[in-house]
């Protein structure tokens, strides 16, 4: 079976600022009171063994010659397609701080809090750097994940002394601590985490049976990912069981024959892999029936492994003739665009985001508004893109001035910018994130009310890029805005309870309770709604999500 994709997000920094999904992801766990303990088994690797840690593929080792302490550390050994996530579960107790550390060593190492505060390296220096984090647990949590990670491309890292500190003493030993340099119990890995958004057929009726007038501007709406051409823990799910609540059901995913190439191509999920699965023609009148009761259907093309890089007219053409072939197969209302990882990067000296001079920006800028010209005014365009893409555009702009920074950061805003005419909805992903400072020139830390009111608030307002006053990013229609969460803790880092969201909510659409950030757009009614990743998480999930929006919204 195809390992379970997550879907990433990019976190905030410059040259040292990488984040992401796909974290390493260790679970901690309290019982009983007492003095101080530590919490995490193995957290030094002295077992010569990774249990009970788990790694993605094969990318995590234990390893002799590059320990911080001892004799042993963790080698994560991250690739272009893999950040080498490893992970440990064990229970909390309610209402309990707890202090995570580590020290790492390489490139853009991670270390943070499913749901809450995180950090990473401030630099590539070589030799150990301490990273550590607090959180406080809520009044009803029992479970916590914590997680390190290195970053695509910039090869092995290492982790060491990693320790998880609280008050009380562990348990037992199956669900809990020993100290850092021990022996370590049994693991018990938490379930399969979010696919980064991978490929799915679209059926079809053609183009002219769907509405050609997109939902009111003022309307709000609920968008999700549907995985349709792969298998995951969240379940495969037949396009007729999606339930109506959502208006918006991006097909994940449609992906590229070769990087360069432009030609996309979309898959429906094999029976071997999808038992149950629909047949084609069930499929294309599935889309047809949500279409006839004014939901859109899109093709959403990137995600983790769906890297596109249009470097030349060629593949931008490619582009263009494949997703045109795919839309008119289906009968689609139009493309999401989930560009991820090395997809999108600034060339050296292009600074200035409202006149782009990067191929792989203006091509697809010039694919997606033929797109939109050869279909109209019917046509639907949605973006994804990762924080570390848009709001960090408000510190950091490619290589910078005098180069050294990622050239990925903000590399969206010109492509937001160019199509900002013909944009349906923006819905960047708060989660898989680091933190991201806000306007308040303050850092927020995703899982929280304040992340989401921040990061979106910066999208109703418009920012200076890299700080530039004389280079503003113009703030986006609240209807052209919605919030991109993830539907439960299984579906990506960041997750929040139904409660804070509608604390964000609130705060945005109604300016009460905003916490310690208050909006500088004032409060928007007209803000479009929410994204979830995803439909099959929510559906796995008894559907918590989705209730909640319209329970809100009425």
């Amino acid at each position: 079976m195809r390992t379970p994709r997550r879907k990433r997000l990019l976190a905030a920094g410059t040259a040292w600022a990488v984040a992401a999904a796909g974290a390493v992801a260790l679970s901690f766990g309290l019982a009983g009171s007492a003095s101080a303990g530590e919490f995490l088994v193995n957290g030094g690797f002295e077992t010569n063994a990774l249990n009970p840690w788990t790694c993605t593929g094969s990318t995590g080792s234990v390893v002799t010659g590059h320990a911080h302490t001892g004799s042993y550390a963790l080698a994560g050994a991250a690739s272009a397609s893999d950040t080498a996530q490893c992970v440990q579960t064990v229970a909390v107790a309610p209402n309990t701080t707890y202090t995570l550390s580590a020290y790492v060593n390489g490139a853009y190492v991670y270390l943070g809090v499913n749901g809450g505060a995180s950090t990473w390296t401030p630099s590539t220096g070589g030799g150990y750097q301490k990273l550590s984090v607090s959180f406080t647990t809520t009044a009803t949590q029992t479970s916590a994940t914590v997680f390190t990670h290195g970053w695509y491309g910039q090869g092995t890292y290492y982790a060491d002394d990693v320790s998880l500190d609280g008050p009380g003493a562990p348990a037992s030993p199956s669900a809990s601590a020993s100290p850092s340099k021990s022996a370590s119990p049994s693991p018990s890995a938490s379930p399969s985490s979010s696919p980064s958004k991978s490929a799915s057929p679209s059926p079809s009726a053609s183009p002219s049976s769907s509405p050609t007038t997109p939902p009111p501007p003022g309307g709000h709406a609920l968008v999700g990912y549907l995985h349709a051409s792969f298998a995951n823990g969240a379940g495969y799910l037949k396009m007729a069981d999606v339930p109506d609540s959502w208006d918006i059901i991006d097909l994940a995913f449609g992906e590229p024959d070769s990087i360069t190439g432009g030609t996309i191509h979309f898959n429906r999920c094999p029976a071997t892999e999808c038992p149950g699965v629909e047949s084609d023609a069930d499929f294309k009148a599935a889309i047809a029936a949500k279409q006839a009761k004014g939901k859109k259907v899109l093709l959403s093309i990137g995600g983790q492994n769906g890297e596109v890089q249009l470097t030349t007219t060629a593949a931008r053409d490619n582009f263009v003739n494949s997703v045109s072939a795919i839309i008119d197969k289906w009968g689609l209302d139009g493309l999401d665009i989930d560009f991820e990882g090395h997809s999108l990067s600034l060339n050296t000296g292009d600074t200035d985001f409202k006149n782009p001079t990067t191929p792989v920006i203006t091509n697809l800028i010039s694919a997606v508004k033929t797109l939109k010209a050869k279909y109209g005014a019917k046509f639907q365009l949605t973006m994804a893109p990762e924080t570390f893409f848009v709001q960090l555009g408000y510190q950091y702009y490619g290589s910078g001035p005098w180069g050294g920074q990622d050239p990925r950061a903000g590399a969206f805003l010109p492509v937001i910018y160019g199509l900002r005419d013909d944009l349906t909805l923006l819905h960047v992903q708060d989660y898989n994130s680091g933190s991201i400072m806000g306007l308040d020139n303050q850092y927020h830390n995703m899982g929280s009310a304040d992340f989401h009111i921040a990061m979106t608030d910066m999208l109703l307002t418009g920012f200076p890029v890299a700080g530039n006053t004389s280079n503003m990013f113009p703030a986006l229609k609240p209807s052209q805005v919605a919030i991109g969460m993830p539907a439960n803790s299984y579906a990506g880092n960041g997750y929040v309870a139904p409660a804070v969201v509608n604390q964000a909510l609130d705060c945005l659409t109604k300016g009460t309770s905003c916490g310690s950030y208050t909006p500088r757009a004032g409060k928007q009614p007209n803000l479009r709604g929410l994204m979830t990743w995803s439909i099959n998480w929510d559906n796995y999930n008894g559907n918590e999500f989705s209730k909640n929006f319209h329970s809100y919204f009425g």
